[in-house]
């Protein structure tokens, strides 16, 4: 009983959370009496609160305040970092709840580390899903690059019109170098650091083709097409590769998530058949090394179906 009452309260209080964060600003405002002068009245409750509790979370992760930002913008995720943390946190409070409400408590502390690890996954998947966007644009916007050289455009005159012709990701990357090569950044670096920044080898590439081209002269455009028609050429080699090792990848996926789908579905019907697992002492250890295993044999068939060329 006393479970199922602090699982309530966790639940209700994780509840309020997501209310208060869901009408916290989500960026810094002017205040109310700047805007509109006549207008007297304060912030509502829930704003202040949201936004006492943006401040606390910030003072808490100071240190990788910095780290995360860069993670949440290469993710494209539009949020301050301190807002994103307490995103995670009510989500692993709520889960936390569940954990109680739901496994007697035995199932709490794995419940809200899930929580953090599935929005670390987000996180990151966000990341590697605009990077692939961002490699696959790639041979269009050399092409468009090359295409308003030849119309009599300057580099950066070039760059910043393939940046408002492109789709996203690109259009923000090549925003960005145009806007920090405007401050004086020298461009070949600013290049390189997005390059860096979205782990494309064949941006990188390009990078290093515009640095030679700017020392010792001859047409860009023509050098773009050439760099462009590689990275086409690359690319057809890639989906073909991906092509053929589909059904090892889809193998592994089926292999991981039988284990899941059958444990779930026997919860359901049977519930009482599990229930060693979670009453007995060796239960939770032995669930822990399957777990351990499932990672093993996870990373064994990602390696194995991986192709690097």
């Amino acid at each position: 009983m006393s479970f199922a009452l602090l699982g309530a309260g966790a639940v209700a209080v994780g509840l309020v959370g997501v209310v208060v964060v869901t009408v916290a600003p989500g960026r810094e405002r002017l205040p109310r009496e700047r805007r509109r002068p006549a207008q007297v009245d304060g912030e509502g409750a829930l704003a202040g609160a949201a936004e006492a509790a943006s401040g606390l979370m910030g003072r808490l992760i100071r240190r990788r305040s910095s780290q995360l930002a860069v993670s949440l913008d290469l993710a494209g995720i539009r949020m301050r970092p301190q807002d994103f943390a307490v995103l995670v946190a009510i989500a692993a409070i709520v889960a936390i709840a569940l954990g109680v409400l739901l496994g007697r408590g035995l199932l709490a502390v794995p419940a809200g580390a899930s929580a953090v690890l599935l929005a670390a996954v987000i996180v990151r998947s966000r990341a590697a899903k605009r990077r692939k966007q961002f490699a696959s644009q790639l041979d269009d916007s050399l092409q468009l690059m090359a295409s308003s050289l030849r119309a009599g455009q300057s580099m950066m005159q070039a760059l910043a019109s393939t940046a408002r012709e492109s789709e996203e990701p690109s259009a923000s990357e090549l925003t960005r170098i145009v806007n920090e090569t405007r401050v004086g950044r020298p461009v070949i670096d600013a290049l390189e650091e997005a390059a860096d920044r979205m782990q494309s080898e064949d941006f990188r590439w390009a990078t290093q083709a515009i640095a030679i081209n700017r020392e010792v002269g001859g047409s860009l455009a023509d050098v773009l097409d050439g760099v462009a028609r590689t990275i086409r050429e690359r690319g057809q080699v890639r989906r073909q590769v991906a092509a053929l090792s589909a059904e090892g990848r889809l193998s592994g996926v089926i292999l991981m998530l039988l284990p899941i789908v059958v444990a779930g579905f026997i919860t359901l019907t049977n519930p009482s058949y599990l229930l060693p697992f979670i009453e007995e002492p060796i239960g939770p250890i032995i669930i822990g090394f399957a777990v351990v295993l499932m990672v093993v044999g996870g990373i064994w068939m990602k390696k194995t179906v991986e192709v690097e060329f």
